[in-house]
């Protein structure tokens, strides 16, 4: 029966690109890609002649369809996103579980990940970790983020982007702890990767001086068990309820500071 293989790609450096990748491109009849242009390059490279379809977040559920009826048709299928291994912060995980639901296998093919990249070079504990993708843009998914950071004792992995990255220092200085330590990798695998290290604090008004190229991997080390620690609900809605500052910054703090959902701290304020 044919199967789905979802193929890990080059993170910067193509020499990184696996035997068994490259000759899964090779033989493949059709590659499902997040940008075409990028894709490209690569079957060029490894000298693939398949035909290229875009699979992106914008039109997942009909490429879904045109996966399923390739595998249908005996063809064989492969999925790659821009750079590592994909579902990883990138889309596709609604097309493999509806291949997956026809009947057909998914066969990973592994390789690179900028996660487990950058963690390796981090020099922290890194089980367990969390991976975060990148940060939210609006304020209130930020500070759910941010609250599920604190929460979660281990080591914290998440992208930023080069005009967003003094920004989210700042802020997971100002939330997670400004001695923090934590490592900011930037260009990995490429010509010019460039390894940051030093606590939040310091990476924070680094970047905030500093102007950097392409995306950047962020990892921050494992809280020590005090900070960590989530506080008791009761203690601190009953603190924050005489405090004077606007409701949504009580509840912002709420939440940071015990991890309830927002809609609870909400409530729990209102109360008051």
């Amino acid at each position: 029966m044919s199967a789905l293989q979802v193929v890990a790609t080059p993170i910067g450096n193509l020499q990184d690109l696996s035997p068994r990748a490259a000759e899964t491109l090779r033989l493949a009849h059709i590659v499902f890609a997040e940008d075409t242009r990028v894709t490209r390059t690569l079957l060029t490279f490894v000298g693939s002649h398949a035909r290229l379809e875009s699979l992106h977040e914008h039109n997942e559920r009909g490429a879904a369809e045109r996966v399923i009826a390739a595998l249908q048709a005996g063809e064989r299928v492969a999925l790659v996103s821009d750079a590592g291994t994909p579902l990883v912060s990138d889309p596709g995980a609604g097309a493999v579980a509806a291949v997956a639901a026809a009947g057909f296998r998914v066969e990973p093919i592994p390789g690179p990940s900028a996660v487990v990249t950058a963690l390796s070079a981090s020099g922290f504990v890194s089980v367990p970790f969390a991976f975060f993708g990148f940060m939210g843009r609006e304020s209130a998914e930020r500070t759910a983020q941010l609250a599920s950071m604190r929460a979660f004792g281990g080591a914290l992995v998440f992208f930023e982007t080069k005009h967003r990255v003094a920004e989210t220092l700042a802020l997971c200085a100002e939330r997670l702890g400004a001695e923090r330590q934590a490592m900011a990798a930037r260009e990995l695998s490429k010509q010019f990767e460039t390894l940051y290290r030093g606590t939040l604090g310091e990476l924070a008004a680094l970047f905030a001086r500093e102007e950097v190229k392409g995306e950047l991997t962020l990892v921050v080390s494992p809280a020590a068990a005090a900070e960590a620690a989530v506080e008791d609900a009761d203690a601190v809605t009953a603190e924050l309820a005489e405090d004077g500052r606007p409701l949504t910054a009580r509840v912002k703090e709420l939440m940071l500071r015990t991890g309830l959902g927002r809609k609870e701290a909400y409530a729990r304020l209102s109360r008051g």
